[in-house]
């Protein structure tokens, strides 16, 4: 059973996130080519995406009553908008649908890391949940070899978001026996004394806020750099692929390495990695820098995701689901302004390399905000308002 339920929470962050949210990376360069936004717009889309991953993230922290809906609209919104996108055009029809899309990956990321950690405890194999959080880049590695496939048979950008939204409704319909339904799951939160932000907590939710912006410009725009770079070359197809599978490499890396050090040093260790691959897509000449900043910045995505939410659970134990979602939250803020600086660095400079560094700076502090956090801290002496 245990296995049953990580397996469903792997495919279900497959679809909302590696395929519902991300499969828009890989087509951007297909959507500029087909003059239906410039690489300007493609930022302004970008961030009504992660505008609603906020809103999203945040409704799924404060939601007391149908929880077990949220995360079922979550899914089928991801897989219904991946479909509609096919019949869409121009920035602000994308604009939009990106933003309900990201609000729908905002509650599938909180509900089933939620949902599956609890049922995971519950049955005693808490460990499965980092195959739980390998579903994102799985599904990045998916929607970037399918994205290869569709550049060789030279589909459209519509035929492309057939294809992506046929393959989501397959998988969501493959785990669909096994997600809660009403009443079957949700208990409210009752922890014995509230909780308090503590001087650590807060640190770990600026570090949070900060690793999403920092990552967030590579995360959208790596395919694009590719094909700017390299135009015609097979290699800018597969960048995105190496970056998904490497955040999966990342989740097997942090497994095995679970017992080497506290969470927060390998949380902060992990940023720094990130911020080096950042800076080596920009720096680097040649192929060799975007591989590199595929792979580094790709390697520490989920990992960043799970050792923050496991730092989180440390800090205060009784109000795990409060603190993924406040994580999250402070996460889509900084997925956020990273393509608002994005957008105004191409219009001001024509270019996106003022944002990429202003990212690695980003992800370096994020790493110096909790290399010294304590392993536990006391989180419940008075009330968040």
């Amino acid at each position: 059973m245990a296995l049953r339920i990580a397996l469903s929470g792997f495919i279900a962050l497959i679809v909302a996130m590696g395929i519902g949210r991300f499969a828009f990376t890989p087509q951007v360069p297909l959507m500029i080519a087909e003059h239906q936004f410039s690489l300007t717009g493609a930022g302004l889309v970008a961030a009504l995406n992660y505008l609603g991953y906020l809103f999203g993230a945040y409704d799924a922290m404060r939601a007391s009553h149908h929880v077990e809906r949220r995360l079922w609209l979550g899914i089928g919104g991801a897989v219904g908008l991946t479909l509609f996108s096919a019949v869409i055009d121009g920035v602000w029809w994308h604009g939009a649908v990106r933003f309900a899309v990201g609000w729908a990956s905002g509650w599938s990321l909180v509900l089933v890391a939620a949902w599956a950690n609890e049922r995971l405890a519950h049955y005693g194999h808490p460990a499965l949940s980092a195959v739980v959080f390998a579903g994102p880049g799985t599904g990045i590695f998916i929607s970037g070899m399918l994205a290869v496939a569709i550049h060789s048979l030279a589909l459209s950008a519509s035929q492309a978001w057939l294809v992506y939204g046929g393959l989501a409704l397959v998988l969501a319909g493959m785990i669909s026996v096994n997600l809660p339904r009403a009443g079957e799951w949700h208990r409210p939160d009752e922890p014995v004394v509230p909780l308090v932000l503590t001087p650590a907590l807060k640190r770990l939710v600026w570090s949070y806020s900060l690793a999403g912006f920092g990552y967030i410009l590579p995360a959208t725009f790596l395919s694009q750099m590719a094909t700017v770079r390299f135009p015609g070359s097979l290699f800018a197809q597969f960048v995105w692929p190496v970056f998904g599978a490497a955040a999966v490499l990342g989740i097997i890396i942090g497994i095995l390495t679970r017992h080497q050090l506290t969470t927060q040093t390998r949380l902060a260790i992990t940023l720094w990695v990130q911020a080096l691959g950042v800076l080596s897509a920009e720096v680097v000449p040649g192929i060799s820098g975007l591989v590199l900043g595929a792979l580094l910045t790709g390697g520490g995505m989920m990992s960043v995701v799970q050792l923050a939410i496991q730092h989180g659970r440390e800090l205060a134990p009784n109000h795990a689901r409060y603190m993924a979602g406040l994580l999250t939250t402070g996460y889509a803020v900084g997925q956020l302004v990273g393509p608002m600086l994005s957008a105004l660095s191409t219009v001001l400079t024509h270019s996106l390399e003022p944002a990429l560094y202003v990212a690695v700076a980003g992800l370096v502090i994020a790493g110096l905000l909790v290399i010294n956090t304590p392993t536990r801290a006391m989180a419940c002496k008075s009330t968040l308002p």
